[in-house]
């Protein structure tokens, strides 16, 4: 594979691997060294590319294994919560209504991250990145079956949980 194949099949999908490194390493600047370690290794093993049915699902299986390993290598430093209030800014909305809304999106990146990883991972694929269930069975080797299962425990536990807290907070 040369450069411009590399170019036109990897660095496409660099933004939803960025995403997904930034998910499990909820920092930014970890998520960048993670992807840039990725693409260092995809392009060391370019010529052996071909012989994968989906570089794109190696490449995510790859950051997630990496993310994995730097998390397990970190696992006694605390991890900042990622959570960026002008991510949810919108016009028109109130400050108020601006706050709560932030409020709410680090409740959910807080209430995923505290999900098993394998239903972390299977829910960023499906609803964060939109990737089919075929993709998500090619990049996690589970079954079809097997997706929908974990998928929808997450949904549910991150469900459970979400009203559980605004419950809590709400509840004085």
């Amino acid at each position: 594979m040369d450069l411009q194949a590399f170019n036109q099949r990897i660095l496409p999908v660099q933004g939803r691997l960025f995403r997904l490194a930034q998910l499990f390493l909820r920092n930014r600047e970890e998520a960048e060294d993670a992807i840039q370690d990725v693409l260092l290794r995809l392009w060391t093993n370019r010529n052996q590319l071909e012989t994968y049915q989906s570089i794109e699902a190696l490449a995510v299986q790859m950051t997630k294994n990496l993310c994995l390993d730097r998390l397990k290598s970190h696992h006694n430093q605390k991890v900042q919560d990622g959570a960026d209030v002008s991510s949810v800014q919108a016009e028109g909305l109130s400050p108020h209504r601006q706050l709560e809304n932030a409020d709410s999106s680090a409740l959910i990146h807080r209430l995923m991250g505290e999900l098993p990883e394998q239903q972390k991972l299977v829910m960023h694929l499906r609803d964060v990145e939109e990737y089919s269930f075929d993709e998500i069975e090619q990049v996690t080797g589970l079954s079809n079956a097997n997706i929908r299962v974990i998928l929808s425990r997450a949904r549910q536990k991150l469900r459970e949980n979400y009203l559980k807290a605004n419950d809590y907070e709400t509840g004085y």
